[in-house]
């Protein structure tokens, strides 16, 4: 659920149910698909229990899909989605008996829940909205060529994407997308990127292309989050308001979270992800991690079937071509140690767990191929929430801080990142949320710099062509003598910033 900035969601108590009226099912014919010789058909279960979401996975192939609709069936369960070309079914079902009876006929790699106790999470801080003086001084201080609110944005400086635009902005050909709460498409420095048709809505586990679908749910928690993220990667050149970091690409919107609150689960994301690459999606933007457990152990069973249908399905992105990017999240842990967690599951009664973060994984943060990203402030200190690791963190980018902590250099007057917002307005946010998207977007310029580079030759290009970045000696971000984390490496690599910031001005001359 964590949409990874400092406007962090938490769940509240008050409890919800899904209706029946969701659930889509495949053919009717396909539930009475003989089965495999020596396979034992489930007898019919009742359904007394709430209804849930889980993902069923299979072999590849048409074929799979159709015997795992009709185990589903026999289970009491209904199929929501099939993607047979990862293996992966999403199923609904009221019984609580549903997984274990499944596993009982050892016909699938493994099957899960993706959830526990559906709740309305409630919003805890709100983003710092831009106040009409500060709007203005920005204007009245923007040289010749920059947009009006660019002097605001120490981000786009600090990665030199302001000289890489005068270079080359982007290509048009090139696509990102934003795996996210969904994006207003509507706003004035979004329209002019935006790409209606490789946008889509997943919340349900299946792909809706309904016009419009893709747009936040005005007013659920954290709604402005996608939005926000879409415009420091490709807010347009175009004398409103802010600039991207390659506000020559596109952008399209691919929606995860739950309508009702910002819970990203993974039948939503498996849809993404399989949905960019299908679409050609060059590179995507993930700014969460997928709940409700933020780390994911494989000796759990349901845990074990969400990491195998998400690792499948990001996998198959990147092989279609579609560089993933991730957030690493604003715990402060230090993800190369044990952490104690308390904070899952997210959607129920959350437990205290002492995980390996090696062997217990967030989602999709330590996924291989993904490019996982810490955060910095003005001043280019680890800012003082984002998580850390050796061995864990490939780069950093600007994602703000405290300004009391890190202040920028005037005119900007926030240590947050500000960009668009739904509605046609602009804030700040701080959080790895918003370090992401500069990453992703320097991503798109390497992309459009090598437009035959396949997803590993940009991730090594991020990495190669970062500015490194030494350990703070001590880290002391709130100044008061104590060190509040320790940071391993060599200036070239270490926990903190990975192989360094991006340098969006070397991706375009380098």
């Amino acid at each position: 659920m964590d949409l990874r900035s400092l406007a962090r969601l938490r769940p509240a108590p008050t409890r919800y149910r899904r209706t029946a009226s969701a659930l889509i099912g495949l053919t009717t014919a396909a539930a009475l698909t003989a089965l495999p010789a020596g396979a034992r058909a489930a007898e019919p279960q009742a359904a007394d229990g709430p209804l849930l979401s889980y993902v069923v996975n299979t072999g590849a192939g048409h074929d799979a899909a159709l015997t795992a609709e009709a185990q589903i069936a026999r289970a009491g369960g209904t199929v929501v989605h099939a993607y047979e070309q990862i293996g992966v079914v999403v199923a609904h079902s009221a019984n609580p008996a549903f997984a274990a009876t499944l596993r009982a006929t050892h016909l699938f790699d493994s099957v899960g829940a993706t959830r526990t106790a559906p709740l309305t999470p409630a919003l805890e801080t709100d983003p710092v909205s831009l106040g009409a003086q500060e709007a203005e001084r920005a204007s009245d201080a923007a040289p010749a060529g920059a947009e009006p609110l660019e002097p605001l944005q120490w981000d786009i400086r600090t990665i030199g994407a302001d000289r890489a635009q005068a270079v080359n902005p982007g290509s048009r050909s090139v696509l990102v997308g934003v795996v996210d709460t969904g994006v207003d498409d509507t706003h004035p420095d979004l329209a002019p990127n935006f790409d209606a048709a490789d946008s889509v809505n997943c919340v349900s586990g299946a792909p809706d292309t309904t016009a419009g679908a893709w747009r936040p749910t005005t007013g659920a928690p954290g709604y402005y989050h996608g939005t926000h993220v879409a415009g420091t990667i490709a807010a347009a050149r175009n004398g409103l308001g802010v600039t991207g970091v390659a506000p020559g690409v596109r952008v399209a919107a691919i929606k995860v979270s739950e309508p009702t609150g910002s819970f990203f689960y993974p039948e939503a994301v498996v849809c993404g992800f399989v949905w960019a690459g299908e679409h050609h999606v060059d590179v995507t933007n993930n700014s969460y991690y997928i709940d409700p457990w933020y780390f994911n152990c494989l000796e759990d069973s349901d845990q074990k079937a969400i990491v195998q249908s998400v690792r499948r399905a990001a996998a198959y992105a990147t092989g279609r071509g579609t560089l993933n990017v991730a957030a690493a999240g604003n715990e402060r842990w230090d993800l190369s140690r044990t952490i104690d967690d308390a904070t899952s599951p997210d959607d129920g009664t959350a437990v205290t767990r002492t995980v390996n973060p090696h062997a217990c994984l967030d989602l999709p943060a330590a996924l291989p191929d993904v490019v996982t990203v810490s955060a910095t402030g003005a001043k280019n200190l680890k800012s003082s929430y984002s998580n850390f690791g050796r061995n864990v963190i490939d780069v950093t980018a600007p994602g703000g801080d405290r300004t009391a902590y890190q202040p920028p250099q005037a005119p900007a007057t926030s240590g947050g990142i500000l960009s668009t917002m739904p509605g046609g307005g602009y804030a700040y946010l701080n959080g790895t949320s918003m370090a992401s998207p500069h990453v992703a977007g320097v991503a798109a310029l390497l992309k459009s710099t090598h437009p035959g580079a396949s997803p590993h030759v940009i991730a090594g290009l991020l990495e190669r062509e970062a500015d490194p970045v030494a350990c703070p000696a001590p880290y002391d971000i709130n100044s008061d003598g104590t060190a509040d984390a320790v940071c391993e490496g060599t200036a070239s690599y270490n926990g903190f910033y990975g192989h360094g910031m991006v340098d969006a001005y070397r991706a375009v001359t380098g």
